[in-house]
């Protein structure tokens, strides 16, 4: 078991390079399928969610080629299957990707149900609702679903609430479908245009995304190509609270400012100065920070996965502060590790109330999901003494070298293996 080692450190300086994003990542390792041709992508980062799916799409048959330069050479002329191992699929949330890219190709998908971090509710409603529209029928077995359909045919899809995962899964699957399909209420996250992108490159025929309704024209066949995924925003929006939390200077390079939008005005609100340029973004603080009101919102809202980063800025921020979490109301599990380092936050109703100022002690803590981790590690360089955080695997899920790029600016920050130090320290917290 790995463990991450942070001690108080001193102002921030350098500059990150963003990797590819994630989220948007596993939806187009999936969207290959689609095509009749190999795809290669470039810019997919190097982390443990993709790598199963690179295991589970060597199972079905889908050949996975890494080249020197990083690029990753997909082709999927060769699936002999579309039942994806049950345990590996349940180990991430996305894995519902593919019944969207191999229902239509092939009429039948099973895959494991959504894994991943666990904020207490993942309901797939939306998803089994617009597919059954579609002409699919589900079978639910007690570790995985299968999804059946003879021919998908295109409809017109309201989504009850805004879901990035369902608009991305019923668009991919609308691509082979037969007539037109109409997303409604459909999600504006950049990860939807994102994919939508790689398949109009491939042949598909999709107006509207980024937009609340989705237009897809069907298609028989999709052609091969090559396509860049867009950088990782929920990544350099953590990078630049880091600059919040210590003081300094740090710039992220390799980034689109607009996705940050909503991110990038709440951290000004809070007394950080930004200079914004075309693909990089420079955040400036002296440490002395305002408290501020956040609610997290779909795209182009205050995003989720840069609350649990904030909780962390925000206890250096005098005053108190509110974050209201309207997405997953239960996403306060790193609240309570912060509480143990001495921070003053009340949890109630899916909102935190947290009076900034008080000092932190380093101490043992757990990193319960990929975004708590980093709200740690934020912690961490600010607390005094040293902090100890277990749970790295949740880390390396969507980071690909999160200490190298710390110590990268000047984070006193390092990984060892747990099982070095006596079983009880890490059961108890003593030393």
């Amino acid at each position: 078991m790995k463990a991450i080692k942070v001690e108080w450190s001193d102002s921030l300086h350098g500059s990150v390079h963003i990797p590819g994003s994630k989220n948007s990542s596993l939806a187009l390792l999936a969207a290959v399928c689609l095509a009749d041709e190999p795809v290669t992508l470039h810019g997919i980062p190097d982390i443990a969610d993709l790598r199963v799916i690179y295991e589970i799409s060597r199972e079905i048959g889908l050949q996975v080629e890494h080249h020197e330069s990083g690029a990753i050479t997909m082709d999927p002329r060769n699936i002999t299957s579309t039942v994806l191992d049950p345990v590996k699929s349940s180990s991430f949330r996305a894995a519902y990707y593919f019944v969207g890219s191999l229902l239509a190709k092939f009429g039948k998908v099973s895959v494991g149900y959504p894994g991943g971090d666990d904020f207490v509710s993942r309901p797939m409603d939306q998803h089994i609702k617009a597919l059954q529209m579609m002409g699919a029928s589900f079978t639910f077995k007690p570790t995985s679903y299968t999804v059946e359909a003879k021919e998908l045919h295109g409809a017109t899809i309201y989504f009850d609430m805004i879901t990035c995962g369902a608009t991305i899964n019923v668009m991919m699957a609308a691509v082979r479908a037969k007539g037109t399909t109409v997303l409604l209420n459909a999600a504006r996250d950049p990860e939807v245009t994102d994919t939508a992108n790689l398949l109009n490159l491939l042949g598909a025929k999709i107006t509207g995304a980024g937009t609340d309704t989705i237009r897809i024209e069907g298609v028989a066949s999709l052609h091969g190509g090559s396509y860049t995924v867009i950088p990782d925003r929920l990544i350099a929006g953590a990078f630049l609270m880091a600059a919040g939390v210590t003081g300094g200077s740090v710039t992220v390079d390799n980034v689109i400012p607009e996705h940050l939008s909503s991110c990038l005005a709440k951290l000004r609100e809070i007394g950080m100065e930004l200079d914004v340029h075309d693909n990089a973004i420079t955040a400036h603080s002296t440490g002395i920070l305002r408290a501020t009101r956040v609610r997290t919102a779909m795209y182009p809202g205050f995003a989720t996965d840069l609350q649990q980063p904030l909780t962390a800025l925000l206890t250096q921020a005098r005053g108190k502060s509110i974050i209201g979490e309207r997405i997953y109301p239960a996403r306060f599990n790193h609240a309570h590790q912060l509480i143990r380092m001495g921070a003053d936050i009340k949890i109630r109703s899916g909102v935190a109330s947290i009076n900034g100022g008080n000092v932190l002690h380093g101490t043992l803590v757990h990193a319960s999901d990929v975004r708590a981790g980093i709200c740690l590690i934020l912690a961490g360089l600010r607390a005094e003494g040293t902090t100890t955080i277990a749970g790295v695997q949740h880390i390396d899920r969507g980071y690909e070298d999160v200490v190298g790029s710390f110590r990268s600016l000047g984070a006193n920050i390092s990984m060892f293996d747990s099982n070095e130090k006596p079983a009880h320290s890490l059961i108890t917290g003593t030393k």
